[in-house]
């Protein structure tokens, strides 16, 4: 089967989005399957160019077996609403042309939560007579009034009713949370066409470490500390401001060390305020390509899951869970109730706290420090459940789903 799917997000950037295409993608090939990535040079998500890329109007290469369309499109950094529109209706446009030009397909995918790129697959399914599958990563443009980004509006009632005429037209949806796939059957989308397929982790890349990456713990003076860590993107939806908060709250504990790892629209604010409030207990590491990543977890004594007190955040399943537990980690989870929460609680891999709460937070690292044994008995639960989600299994489901979608045609 050859498999054509469009994600503005692709290696070497290092996202969810890029992580979790590039892994199926990966899988998918081992499978004996042929699969092309149209994407757009990676820029994510400072809005700069990663070395050795430019943006151009077309270019090749090959990764892992994958044939990878980069296309030319309309370059930002990730904030600002008008301009990442502008971000995403470029890709759409010239990735759904790119496609035209691609050897035949079986199936077209496309990926959220930047929709227009969904758009762009639907159009490329219909000039191409092809299946097309809607990955759903997000509710949008839902997610964009819930930080509080955007006020809802006449253009915010545009995008919804877009979203639902994309539901309808995809041959099969397949969603990453099943509170998603509930969200749509309510809102009248045919629940018999969307799958689940979660997010899951490399067991070839993620195992746990015996010990902390030396080098990076000397750079970042972290030698001796207990390091709880948050790593990934920095945005609007992670209440970082209150992280902060709760670190202040445990300066007195000179062992305990706040580590924030990654970019994105907050991160300019982020340092700002520790600078501000004089923070001593707080390290900051900038993005870091994929290949360092389980280095970087190395690093963590409590892996840390943040996200503002909102009700959308309820059916969010942040990926970060899941490479936690390939490392074996413990984990705080200070989000809303739903099911990032209860998967948590399933695993019994790490402790539950209230959003927006740097007191709980604040209290539950304490304890945690103070509770070794407790420490290890979540770090056990956290790594024995990592084959639960592992990314080749997950990349097989998907391929099931891509099948049903093309028997049906």
């Amino acid at each position: 089967m050859h498999i054509l799917f469009l994600t503005d997000n692709f290696p070497p950037e290092g996202n969810a989005p890029a992580t979790r295409t590039y892994e199926h993608a990966r899988e998918w090939v081992k499978l004996g399957h042929a699969v092309t990535v149209i994407t757009c040079a990676p820029n994510f998500p400072e809005g700069v160019l990663f070395p050795g890329y430019k943006n151009k109007w077309y270019q090749r290469e090959v990764i892992d077996g994958i044939d990878v369309v980069r296309v030319k499109t309309y370059i930002t950094v990730n904030e600002g609403f008008a301009k990442r529109i502008l971000d995403y209706i470029s890709f759409g446009i010239t990735g759904a042309i790119a496609g035209l030009f691609q050897k035949r397909p079986d199936v077209i995918a496309s990926t959220s939560p930047q929709f227009f790129c969904a758009c762009g697959g639907w159009v490329l399914s219909v000039l191409r007579w092809k299946p097309w599958i809607f990955e759903l990563r997000d509710i949008w443009p839902a997610s964009i009034t819930a930080v509080g980004a955007m006020e809802t509006n006449t253009f915010i009632k545009l995008l919804e009713k877009l979203e639902l005429f994309l539901y309808r037209r995809a041959d099969r949806i397949v969603s990453v949370t099943n509170s998603f796939k509930t969200e749509l059957v309510e809102r009248g989308i045919d629940g018999s066409k969307i799958d689940v397929v979660v997010n899951g982790v490399d067991l070839s890349q993620y195992q746990p470490a015996t010990e902390k990456d030396q080098a990076l713990s000397a750079q970042y003076n972290l030698q001796g500390k207990f390091v709880v860590a948050y790593i990934g993107t920095h945005g609007m939806a992670h209440a970082l401001d209150k992280v902060l908060d709760a670190a202040a709250m445990l300066e007195d504990e000179k062992d305990i060390c706040f580590l924030f790892a990654g970019g994105g629209a907050a991160r300019a604010e982020l340092e700002a305020s520790i600078a501000r409030r004089g923070l001593s207990n707080i390290a900051l590491i900038p993005r870091q390509p994929k290949e360092m990543m389980p280095a970087l977890w190395s690093l963590c004594d409590i892996s840390l899951i943040s996200l503002r007190d909102t009700p959308l955040f309820e059916q969010v399943i942040p990926s970060k869970i899941f490479e936690s537990m390939g490392m074996g980690l413990p984990m705080i989870i200070s989000c809303p109730e739903g099911e990032a929460t209860g998967i948590i609680r399933e695993t019994k891999s790490g402790v539950v706290v209230r959003p927006e709460a740097p007191e709980e937070l604040a209290r539950s690292v304490r304890e945690l420090y103070l509770d070794r044994e407790r420490l290890a008995e979540l770090a056990r639960a956290s790594g024995d459940s990592a084959e639960l989600f592992d990314r080749a299994r997950q990349a097989k489901l998907m391929i099931d789903s891509f099948k049903e979608a093309r028997a049906q045609v």
